[in-house]
């Protein structure tokens, strides 16, 4: 098969998109192949805000039935292949929409969500983010895993300090998520996870998407479809070939203010970051760009059964464990 076959007959899963929420995003996914995407619908919002988030997502895609479908399963994934269709899963970024209530786990996954990340950053009443000093995962914070597990929602730590990180893996049952980092030893950033932390989550059954963001990567905005490659590569190298996957973190359509809300704690408050300009490596920089990359990774000499898992198989796999069917 050529480059385009592979692309066009393959699972294509995106582990973390958290791109402007409209049409103009449906049919960009649909041109990049997209299979299906953990799109994000929570941040610094709390219980209330996040389901307001959540009916205006069911909103957009019940106007976009030609294009999307809610996910729910894995299943529905395969449906959503067969369909010609993207699969929409709604995700965290962080567990603060839980609020201190261990009951609205099992109300969110009821409401379609499948993966939660346990911090944005800083700290929240489960454990710590990765930008302040790390007090680890908290009493509350291992009931909700336990919660989470039960019911059968992912734990993300792309955000998550180290030590929560660590304390979250040893704590789960299920297998837990960095759906979107990139590797320090390519370049040092506090997003970004050691050789010993993408060991540790892979040594304990997890998972590792790989992200693009500009910032975290070596050459940042100068970098090109090549460099996200080799952080692929690098991942891969470290975890294995069943461990990893794509996670982009696409933030198409979104402006400054946007990026000013993320970058403070709460979304108002201290600031934790600046990202300055941000620009998608070079022949990646839209989702109707994904075909490019599994192009990239043939032309590399990845092979087209690798290339496979990691573009989406790895993704089914680890979800259908996770939640649990």
């Amino acid at each position: 098969m050529n480059a385009k076959e592979v692309h066009d007959s393959a699972v294509v899963i995106d582990g973390l998109i958290i791109a402007k929420w409209n049409r103009h995003l449906f049919e960009d996914m649909r041109r990049g192949g997209l299979t299906a995407a953990n799109c994000t619908v929570s941040v610094w919002e709390g219980f209330q805000a996040t389901v307001d988030n959540i009916v205006m997502v069911n909103r957009l895609m019940a106007e976009s039935t030609d294009l999307v479908m809610p996910v729910r399963t894995t299943a529905d994934i395969a449906a959503a292949k067969e369909a010609n269709k993207t699969g929409i899963i709604l995700g965290f970024q962080n567990a603060h929409a839980f609020e201190d209530k261990l009951g609205y786990v099992e109300i969110f996954k009821k409401l379609g969500v499948g993966i939660v990340q346990m911090c944005y950053n800083t700290q929240n009443l489960v454990g710590t983010g990765c930008y302040e000093r790390d007090g680890g995962l908290s009493g509350f914070g291992r009931e909700v895993v336990a919660e989470m597990n039960r019911v059968g929602i992912m734990c993300d730590l792309s955000h998550v300090g180290a030590k929560t990180s660590e304390e979250v893996i040893l704590e789960s049952k299920k297998p837990v998520c960095y759906s979107h980092c990139l590797p320090s030893g390519l370049k040092e950033h506090p997003r970004n996870k050691s050789d010993a932390e993408l060991k540790f989550i892979a040594d304990h059954g997890g998972f590792v998407g790989v992200t693009m963001f500009a910032p975290f990567l070596k050459k940042g905005i100068d970098s090109t479809i090549d460099d996200y490659a080799e952080a692929i590569e690098y991942v891969m190298n470290i975890v294995g070939e069943d461990a990893i996957g794509i996670g982009t973190d696409f933030t198409q359509g979104h402006d400054k203010d946007f990026f000013e809300w993320l970058t403070h704690d709460k979304g108002y408050a201290r600031r934790l970051t600046n990202f300055g300009k941000i620009v998608n490596p070079l022949g990646i920089r839209t989702v109707g760009e994904f075909p490019n990359l599994t192009e990239t990774l043939l032309k590399r000499g990845m092979s087209e059964r690798v290339v496979r898992k990691v573009m989406g198989e790895n993704w089914v796999r680890v979800l259908r464990d996770v939640w649990g069917e």
